[in-house]
């Protein structure tokens, strides 16, 4: 068996060069890691399960197919297949549920136990088969909180907020709390949130029949504003005043307001006799209510109902409050980072394009940078660089790394290897210690219409020179020490005459390097997919790079400079 290290790899169609497990007559066998997540699947587990391989390899097991009877996600301290996982034993079992591909719940036996991977780790071989049972009936789902326990609750509570807060983004968390409470609480869920423009919009309507979970976008949308003195229950939660227990009797009299109105539609539309409305608090604002209904469920909501939504409610909203801080702190940061990259140039016969995309998980800045400029004798530079980390930090040292090198490389003709060290001997006495990798080229035409480019690179990926057939090479030559170490160091340049109609993709290491592959692995996925787009027009080339070559387990931002030589004349 053979496994990545990486705690969350990254699986695509094309990264099945894993063995495949033999198929069993009747069951189905996966295999985990150490940490619970998927790394080989037999085609029998692919057709039980209803999910290709490529969405299951790399995945957490017990989040992706653990359930409870009703659908609910399962605490992992009531998992009883999880209970080996962690001993390193065997055993095995009856009655637990997996979610199929289809959202329909499966009742399987199963048998754990332990097995060596290729990468040394102890990992778990984990069998099983689908028992004759349904799910449960929904006369029988309708008291699932009837019968939950005060154990039940407190483990649902505590599942919501591990839940809610693994993600900063808004729409995931959104997400995640309608999975939370649908079917297990109810049939319908409802979120309305206050906007920072301090309207309300109705964010999400789902409901969950036949084991899918469906979005009613028809009922989604922008809302009236909150009438402040109106005593109707979803107006008082979007004010933060209290959560209520809500039939369609409440909303039956003349509306007082435009908010009643589309309460009274959504009623009549959903087909709710019950529900409950909570506010979602965060930190220091009510950010939106929550509407968790019964249609197909015939049990009315019950008081105590109505407080486990309160609580789940409370959560959520925190969550919530989060994830929209960091959303709007992100719109910020990444409007400050582009707001710092350089304008290009306009320079007679090439065509430039550059593009960036910040880290997806960090804060959003950072220090990859692109640059290009011509230079007072008519030549045009070339710059892409790193300064290491994303922060703050990284950026303000980006900005000045950035303008100490145009400062260089404008006061004199000199060759790129020169100006580099000058810049390496500036960047190790800056006041806060910064490293950097960069490279510096020089493109320029001669008299014969040859474009020739001079280039150093210190301590960064080798360009990339994509000629018109196809035919790709890296630029390995000319290179050193990164830049800020203080270690004296004797740098070179390297030269080469670029192909009529070729490409230099100029890239930071946040566009090839990963976790769970090899440099080389990254460096050969950027040559083949540059390779066929290598007439792609220049402006379009960056982004579809970045799209199809950055691997999603990268957690850097990343900086690309693209440039097509022109065809020689005739």
């Amino acid at each position: 068996m053979n496994v990545p290290d990486d705690t969350a790899p990254s699986w695509t169609a094309q990264d099945r060069r894993l063995r495949r497990l033999p198929d069993l007559a009747h069951a189905g066998a996966y295999v985990v890691d150490e940490r619970g997540r998927i790394v080989e699947v037999s085609d029998q587990a692919e057709r039980l399960l209803q999910r290709p391989t490529a969405d299951l390899l790399g995945r957490d097991a017990h989040d992706l197919l653990h359930r409870g009877r009703y659908g609910e996600a399962l605490p992992r301290s009531r998992c009883a297949m999880r209970q080996p996982l962690i001993s390193g034993g065997s055993a095995q079992g009856e009655g637990e549920w997996f979610e199929r591909g289809d959202g329909l719940l499966m009742r399987v036996a199963w048998m754990v136990t332990p097995c060596r991977l290729d990468s040394g780790e102890t990992g778990a071989l984990v069998l099983f088969h689908e028992t004759p049972a349904s799910a449960p009936p929904p006369h029988e789902a309708a008291g699932a909180t009837a019968s939950m326990s005060q154990l039940d609750r407190l483990a649902l509570l505590a599942e919501t907020t591990a839940t809610l807060t693994a993600s900063l983004d808004v729409e995931e968390t959104l997400r995640q709390l309608v999975h939370l409470v649908l079917p297990l609480l109810g049939d319908w869920a409802v979120v309305d949130l206050l906007t920072e423009e301090g309207g309300v919009a109705r964010a999400t309507v789902a409901h969950h029949e036949g084991g899918l979970v469906t979005y009613r976008d028809d009922l989604e949308g922008p809302m009236p504003p909150v009438p402040q003195e109106s005593p109707m229950p979803l107006s008082r939660a979007l004010r933060g005043v209290t959560a209520t227990l809500v039939s369609p009797q409440t909303y039956q009299g003349p509306p007082d307001s435009g908010i009643a109105v589309i309460q009274q539609e959504l009623f009549r539309a959903t087909g709710m006799h019950s529900a409950c409305i909570a506010p979602l608090r965060g930190v220091r604002e009510v950010v939106g209510a929550l509407t968790v209904g019964r249609s197909g469920q015939p049990a009315a909501f019950t008081t105590a109902d109505l407080l486990l939504v309160e609580d789940i409610a409370r959560r959520a909203g925190l969550a919530l409050d989060n994830a929209r801080l960091y959303e709007r702190q992100r719109r910020v940061a990444e409007t400050m980072q582009r707001h710092l990259l350089p304008q290009l140039p306009t320079v007679p016969g090439l065509q430039m394009s550059a593009s960036y995309r910040p880290a997806p998980r960090a804060s959003q800045v950072g220090g990859d940078w692109y640059d290009s400029f011509v230079l007072p004798d008519g030549a045009t530079a070339l710059v892409i660089g790193d300064v290491v980390g994303h922060d703050l930090d990284a950026a303000a040292g980006m900005a000045q790394v950035c303008n100490m090198l145009r400062a260089y490389a404008g006061a004199e003709r000199e060759p790129p290897s020169v100006i580099v060290d000058r810049l390496d001997w500036a960047v190790a006495r800056m006041a806060e210690t910064t490293m950097a990798t960069a490279v510096l080229a020089r493109l320029e035409r001669r008299d014969d219409g040859v474009w020739r480019l001079h280039w150093t690179n210190a301590g960064h990926p080798p360009p990339l020179l994509v000629e018109r057939d196809g035919r790709t090479r890296f630029l390995e030559d000319g290179h050193g020490l990164l830049l800020g170490t203080g270690i004296p160091t004797v740098r070179t340049d390297a030269a080469v005459d670029l192909p009529p109609l070729s490409t230099l993709v100029l890239y930071t290491d946040g566009l090839i390097e990963s976790p769970t592959r090899s440099l080389d692995e990254g460096m050969a996925r950027l040559s083949r997919y540059a390779a066929s787009l290598a007439q792609r027009p220049v402006g379009s080339l960056g982004d579809v790079l970045i799209d199809r070559v950055r691997p999603a387990d990268n957690d850097d931002d990343v900086a690309l400079l693209t440039v097509r030589i022109p065809d020689r004349p005739r």
